[in-house]
């Protein structure tokens, strides 16, 4: 079975319930027909136990990279977004990956504090924060290009900062070192709220995320132990942008949170070697760009965004 294949067998197998809504984010869980056991570990967790070890890729260092070295036995993931705070600059991963056991990987990032380049810590650790949504969304089609034009995986790092810049003034969140944490902060008690009106139900792997009634993303796991540890990370992204958009005039579009999902489903699929185990899928189609990282005959994590206004 391909990777395309199985990325269409997760988003078949899920059933879409009804969406729960609190301010102006409503969230519709996917839910699985059967419970599984994910056979990873996620970030937060590795480094609590200390089988990861996250650096600069030198003393010197180098924006756009860092080494993960997993000296565990089981496999680690890496987020699509998450956060990683300390060393000379807190970064984001430009994708979902998969670190093996008793493994080193160079990974690709982008910066999200413009305004240091000087080291606090040796190492870094997991922030309980992700890029946004919508930066996540820009930045997916960043990496996707460049993937298709050069076999990297680079961001433009200058629309990375400018929108944290532009989002950060919006909110009244600027710091010194024009850190996206700042956001995150400043708004900590407000987001905590949106995370308690969306607690993980039996079997969720997933969610479709709308903001002011459009839809916003899709997030499917292939476990929902990866769901319930890592939805809280997830929540609090759309919900920036939720509480960003506030003011905006909500959508008058028919769709429902289905047509994501039928989307992705239908969707033009590449397929580069990823980074860590499995295969890289890259989707694309008239609404909706994704990424999918399918390793061990399963997809683990895919993420979608709309393209086109639906407003």
């Amino acid at each position: 079975m391909t990777a395309a294949v199985r990325i269409v067998d997760a988003v078949r197998g899920v059933e879409c319930t009804p969406a729960m809504a609190f301010q102006n984010l409503a969230l519709a869980p996917l839910v699985a027909d059967r419970d599984r056991e994910a056979g990873y570990v996620v970030l937060d967790d590795a480094l609590a136990r200390g089988w990861v070890t996250v650096t600069e890729v030198g003393e010197g260092g180098h924006v756009p990279e860092l080494k993960v070295v997993n000296r565990g036995d089981v496999a680690v993931l890496l987020l699509d977004g998450e956060e990683l705070v300390g060393a000379k600059q807190n970064r984001v991963l430009n994708l979902t990956i998969l670190v093996p056991p008793q493994h080193t990987t160079t990974i690709p990032v982008s910066c999200v504090e413009s305004g240091r380049w000087r080291r606090v810590s040796h190492q870094f650790g997991s922030g309980n924060r992700m890029q946004f949504a919508e930066g996540r969304a820009a930045k997916m089609r960043q990496v996707t290009s460049s993937l298709e034009a050069d076999g990297n995986r680079r961001s433009d790092q200058q629309a990375v900062w400018s929108a944290i810049a532009e989002k950060s003034a919006r909110l009244g969140a600027e710091s010194d070192t024009a850190a996206m944490a700042a956001m995150y902060e400043k708004l900590d008690h407000s987001l905590e709220d949106f995370i308690a009106a969306f607690p993980p139900v039996d079997r969720q792997v997933g969610a479709v995320f709308l903001v002011n009634g459009r839809l916003a993303g899709l997030e499917l796991f292939d476990a929902p132990s990866t769901w319930r540890t890592l939805s809280p990370k997830l929540v609090r992204s759309y919900a920036l942008d939720a509480i960003d958009r506030k003011q905006a005039r909500p959508s008058v579009t028919s769709h429902d949170e289905r047509f994501l999902i039928d989307a992705v489903a239908t969707s033009q699929s590449a397929v580069f070697p990823a980074v860590g185990e499995g295969e890289d899928v890259r989707l694309s189609g008239h609404d909706v760009i994704g990424a999918a990282l399918v390793a061990r005959e399963r997809a683990i994590h895919l993420c979608a965004f709309m393209t086109v206004s639906e407003a």
